[in-house]
C-alpha cells in the first residue's frame, strides 16, 4: 500500500559532511547476564527501577554516559552510488567521491572486467549501538544500504570489520554484526516497559560530523508523529542531532534505550531542535525479525490510498468523517479481486477505526499473508463491508518502481475543433475519444473527461490542475463528461455543500482534491 503524503522537509542525518542521512532510535531486549561477567562491564539497563525519573533535571548526565557509551559505535562505510538513482533532499545533498587513481584497493577506475562503467564510491559515517555480548549492532538502513565494506570503531578506537545481517527499508532499520574480534561487548537494551513523559529528560550518543562518541541531551518534546514514514509513529526529541548520529541510540535517564535516532526537521541540514527516534517498541520487533530471518514481511491489500480530510468530508456531505480514501488499485492485486473500488472511503479495519492513511498502512502491514481484512467502507453514501485476503507486501524498491511506470508518458491534448466548452468549477473538460486516448497514451481502463484548460485564479488552477489531466470521478459517481461533472455541481450547490471531491488522473495514478464550488 502507498501512503500519498504532501511535503514535509525531511532531514536524513548520515554521516560526516559527506552524506545527506536520518537518525532512527530502537532498542531491544536480550538474554539477561551478571554484570560481573564480561570484562569491561556488562551495560544492563533493565535493573533500573522502572518508576518515574529522578524529580527535575540531574546536575550532571556523566554518569549515564559512562554506563551507556562503551556500547555505542562509530560506523564508516563504502559504498558505490549510481549518481542516477541518487535521491536528493533539499538542503541534504549527497557527495559523491569518486574512486582516485592508486585509490585504497588500488582501482583506477573507469571501466569493470566487463567493460562496464565503473560507479563512483561514497564514504559516509553513521552511528550504531551493541544490542547482544555476541556483536549483534543497530543502526539505520541508510547508514549500510549499498554497502561494499563496513567497518566499525569501538569507544577505545579499536575497528572492526561487520557485516549485514538484514535490512528493513520501510523503518530505516538495519542489524549488521561484527567479524571476529574480541568480545564480548557491552550492550544496551530496548526499553518497551516503561518509557519517559513529554518534558522528561533523554540523552543521545553518536557519531556527528565523524566526531565520535558526542553526547548531547535534551527532553522528549512529543509522541506519536507522523512524518511521511509509512510504518512508525516517531517520538519527537530536542537533543541535537547532527549528520552522523543516524542509527545512534536516545536514552532515558536511567540509561534504557527508549528510541533509535533516524531523523530531523530542518531548512538547513542541522539541528534547529526538532529531531525524531523510531519507539523502542516498534525497533524491538523489526530487529527481532531481522535477526533471525533477515527480512521482514507485512501485509499488502494491493491499494494506494490518501487521507481522507475534512475538507474532503465536507465536499462529500459527510460531516466530520475520518478514514483514507483509495486512490488506485493494483491490477490483479488483493482489493481489485475482493471488490474494492476507487473513491471507497475506509473507515475501519476489523472493527478497528482509521482515521488516517497512515494508520490504515499499518494495521494491514500487520496482517500475515491469507489473513482476512474486514474493511468497513463508505461507498454511494452508503456503510459496506469488504473482506479483502492479504499478500505479502514487495519491498519498498519494488513498489517505488511500479509506481514510475503504469500510464507511460504524457502530452498535453491538442485543442479540438468544437466550440468553446463553457467552464466548470474554472476548467473547460472535453471528452475523451479513443484518438485522444492515443495520443495521450493512456491506459485502456482510464475513463474520464480531459481538462483541456484551467483557469489560473480558480481553486482548480491554486491546487495544480492542469491541462492534460483526466477527471474521472465526482463526489460519489464516476465522470465521463463535463455534463456529468456539472450535474454533481449543480447538486452540490442545492445540497449546500461549498466544494467537491474530485478524482484527477494524471502520470499513471489517481489523487484526489476538494475543488470549491463557485458562484
Amino acid at each position: 500500500m502507498t501512503s500519498k503524503k504532501t511535503g514535509y522537509l525531511l532531514g536524513a542525518v548520515a554521516g560526516a559532511g559527506v552524506m545527506a542521512a536520518a537518525v532512527a532510535g530502537a532498542g531491544m531486549r536480550m538474554p539477561e547476564a551478571r554484570a560481573d561477567q564480561y570484562q569491561g562491564g556488562l551495560i544492563k539497563a533493565s535493573t533500573a527501577p522502572i518508576f518515574a525519573p529522578p524529580p527535575g533535571a540531574p546536575m550532571s548526565f556523566a554518569d549515564i554516559f559512562d554506563r551507556v557509551s562503551p556500547a555505542v559505535v562509530s560506523i564508516n562505510v563504502t559504498s558505490r552510488i549510481d549518481p542516477n538513482t541518487l535521491r536528493q533532499i533539499p538542503g541534504f545533498p549527497f557527495n559523491i567521491i569518486p574512486r582516485q587513481p592508486g585509490g585504497e584497493d588500488g582501482e583506477e577506475g573507469g571501466q569493470t572486467e566487463r567493460g562496464q562503467p565503473r560507479l563512483p564510491t561514497q564514504q559516509s559515517a553513521g552511528s550504531g549501538f551493541f544490542i547482544s555480548a555476541d556483536g549483534y549492532i543497530v543502526t539505520n538502513n541508510h547508514v549500510v544500504e549499498n554497502a561494499e565494506k563496513i567497518t566499525v570503531v569501538l569507544k577505545d578506537e579499536t575497528e572492526l570489520e561487520a557485516t549485514v545481517v538484514g535490512r528493513d527499508e520501510a523503518t530505516d532499520l538495519a542489524v549488521i554484526k561484527v567479524k571476529g574480534g574480541r568480545g564480548p561487548y557491552p550492550f544496551v537494551n530496548f526499553e518497551n516497559a516503561a518509557r519517559p513523559r513529554v518534558g522528561d529528560w533523554v540523552i543521545t550518543v553518536g557519531n556527528p560530523f565523524g566526531l565520535g562518541g558526542t553526547a548531547t541531551a535534551g527532553i522528549v518534546s512529543a509522541y506519536g508523529r507522523d512524518i511521511g514514514e509509512t510504518f512508525v509513529d516517531f517520538i519527537q526529541i530536542d537533543a541535537p542531532i547532527n549528520r552522523g548520529n543516524s542509527g545512534g541510540p536516545t536514552f532515558d535517564v536511567y540509561g534504557r534505550v527508549i528510541g533509535v535516532n533516524t531523523a530531523i526537521f530542518s531548512p538547513s541540514g542541522g539541528s534547529v531542535g526538532i529531531g525524531f527516534a523510531i519507539p523502542a517498541e516498534v525497533a524491538d520487533g523489526v530487529v527481532k525479525q531481522l535477526i533471525r530471518g533477515g527480512r521482514i514481511e507485512r501485509g499488502y491489500i494491493g491499494a494506494t490510498i490518501q487521507n481522507f480530510t475534512s475538507e474532503m468530508a465536507e465536499a462529500a456531505g459527510l460531516g466530520d468523517q475520518k478514514g483514507a480514501i483509495v486512490a488506485d488499485l493494483t491490477p490483479g492485486g488483493p482489493s481489485q479481486r475482493a471488490g474494492l473500488q476507487v473513491g471507497d472511503i475506509v473507515t475501519s479495519v476489523n472493527g478497528q477505526a482509521v482515521r488516517s492513511s497512515s494508520e490504515l498502512t499499518r494495521q494491514v502491514a500487520r496482517a500475515r499473508a491469507g489473513d482476512v481484512l474486514r474493511l468497513e467502507v463508505i461507498r454511494d453514501g452508503r456503510r459496506r463491508t469488504v473482506e479483502v485476503r492479504s499478500g505479502v507486501r514487495p519491498s519498498e524498491r519494488e513498489l517505488a518502481a511500479n509506481e514510475n511506470t503504469p500510464g507511460g508518458p504524457r502530452a498535453p491534448g491538442a485543442p479540438g475543433a468544437e466550440a468553446p466548452r463553457p467552464p466548470i468549477l474554472g476548467m473547460s473538460l472535453a471528452p475523451l475519444d479513443e484518438a485522444t486516448r492515443s495520443r495521450l497514451n493512456l491506459p485502456g481502463d482510464v475513463r474520464g473527461a480531459l481538462v483541456e484548460s484551467v483557469d489560473a485564479s480558480s481553486d482548480a488552477g491554486t491546487k495544480g490542475l492542469r491541462r492534460g489531466d483526466v477527471i474521472t470521478r465526482a463526489n460519489d459517481r464516476a465522470v465521463a463528461s463535463a455534463a456529468d461533472l456539472a450535474a454533481v455541481v449543480d447538486a452540490a450547490k442545492k445540497a449546500g455543500r461549498t466544494s467537491v471531491l474530485v478524482g484527477v488522473y494524471r502520470a499513471g495514478r489517481t489523487s484526489f482534491l476538494p475543488l470549491k464550488v463557485s458562484g
